[in-house]
């Protein structure tokens, strides 16, 4: 009779086996897409970093108040820069400065709507107080210009005694006559001043950097507001790079010759991601005598577009083989209307990057009308971009029946009648310009798929 310790040991080993099993076994895909689509993986790791920052006494209730009340995406901004570069400052301690602060910032509008802080910190020592506080800006926002230019803006400012608000006599003059008798010059704002306080902030500045270097982005402040504002603007609304794990499952669509073939083999080699072409999936599945091969057969030997939903049986089948699920894939030839994304999208085939490539109607003429084949080699030439390196290989040259200009333009008529129905449906896709250098097209597309995608706000 086995004994209980024994029953125990037996059934300790089953469970440690199934948990390697377990650990081994790629999450199912709606799994991985839920956690992705949702920001699951970068919730965990922003509720962890509040943790840690705040050591709660009981961090479970300290979860539970920080889900309920925080908003992750809310911006939290520094603006920072010398004198004159575009924001204001007020002399205060530091100490006071940063209780001041942090009782600001932990008001309920600035946790929902988040904040933007002008003109703090001014050191090391203020970054420091801010940090220790649980306050680290998502953005860091810096100014500059050269001192010349700082030191002639700080002349040109005018302060109404009355309200405190500052003017200046070229960017900001009052129409009011009356705001205008009475403006007045800071007594603060000599030129000897403004130099003091400059040789302060270049004093401070490296420190600075070196705390917020991450988060930080430099702008000139040397030219018309509203280009400094919309260049603000592009950098506060973009998201850093996340830790999360990152699955890629890319999507390529683009008219007939605008490269999508050529920057998915790259991205394939690259990032070791498995490179899916719809059409060399289906002949793949008549090569090899499979059940679903067998049914595509007879509408690939007749020339007519395979069904729908044998298509998409193919690429679900395809999509959710392991290595699709362990390293990710960049698909293309799929889908050509919207209907066939709908499809994509009730099979939970999502996604995370789209990229629609754009080329004039004249270069896809020229690179399509002018592909040859050598029919004994199989190699393929073009007769102005790769001529063929002798006159017996030119002479044998053979031009496949799609590459005629009338069966091209049959095959855009029909991309061009379905792409804006397709632009509208993936409204998170990027736009490739496919008429330039391949490998600048590459890095293009290299760069969106690192780069985390816009935050939206619902």
């Amino acid at each position: 009779m086995t004994s209980p310790l024994a029953t125990r040991r037996v059934a300790r080993a089953a469970m440690a086996e199934a948990d390697t099993e377990d650990a081994t076994r790629p999450w199912p895909p709606p799994a991985g897409t839920y956690a992705e689509e949702r920001g699951l993986f970068q919730l965990l790791q922003n509720m962890l970093e509040e943790l840690l920052i705040h050591k709660p006494d009981d961090p479970i209730e300290f979860m539970i108040n920080h889900l309920k009340q925080n908003n992750d995406d809310a911006p939290r901004i520094c603006v920072l820069g010398p004198p004159a570069s575009g924001k204001t400052t007020v002399k205060i301690p530091n100490a006071l400065w940063a209780n001041l602060i942090q009782e600001r910032l932990s008001n309920v509008d600035c946790i929902k709507q988040g904040w933007i802080l002008e003109g703090f910190p001014e050191n090391q020592e203020q970054a420091w107080m801010l940090q220790s506080s649980g306050i680290f800006p998502r953005h860091v926002v810096m100014l500059y210009a050269p001192d010349t230019v700082l030191i002639e803006r700080s002349g040109g400012k005018r302060l109404d005694p009355l309200t405190q608000e500052v003017f200046h006599t070229t960017f900001d003059w009052p129409s009011d006559p009356l705001v205008q008798e009475r403006l007045v010059k800071p007594e603060d704002l000599s030129e000897q001043e403004v130099s003091k306080k400059l040789l302060e902030y270049h004093r401070n500045f490296p420190e600075i950097f070196h705390i917020y270097q991450k988060v930080l982005k430099s702008i000139n402040a040397d030219q018309p507001s509203v280009d400094v504002l919309s260049q603000v603007l592009a950098f506060v609304q973009s998201r850093h790079r996340s830790a999360a794990p990152f699955t890629p499952r890319i999507l390529f669509l683009g008219p007939p010759g605008s490269g999508k073939s050529l920057q998915a083999a790259l991205i394939a080699q690259k990032y070791d991601v498995v490179n899916i072409c719809c059409g060399q999936l289906l002949k793949e599945a008549v090569a090899d005598n499979t059940k679903l091969g067998e049914l595509v057969k007879p509408y690939i030997d007749s020339g007519c577009p395979v069904p729908d939903n044998l298509v998409l049986r193919l690429l679900t089948e395809r999509l959710s083989a392991l290595d699709c699920l362990s390293h990710g894939w960049v698909l293309s030839g799929f889908p050509r209307d919207v209907e066939q994304g709908q499809q994509l999208q009730k099979a939970r085939i999502n996604p995370n990057r789209v990229f629609f490539f754009n080329l004039p109607y004249e270069s896809i003429m020229e690179r399509l009308s002018q592909r040859r084949t050598d029919p004994v080699t199989g190699e393929r030439y073009h007769t102005t971009f790769r001529p063929a390196p002798t006159p017996e290989i030119q002479a044998r040259l053979r031009q496949n029946p799609k590459d005629e200009e009338e069966n091209i333009e049959k095959r855009l008529n029909i991309y061009y009648s379905n792409v804006k129905a397709l632009e509208d449906f993936y409204q998170d896709a990027f736009y490739v310009n496919a008429d330039q250098d391949p490998y600048v097209i590459f890095e293009f597309i290299e760069s969106c798929i690192i780069k985390p995608l816009p935050c939206k706000k619902h």
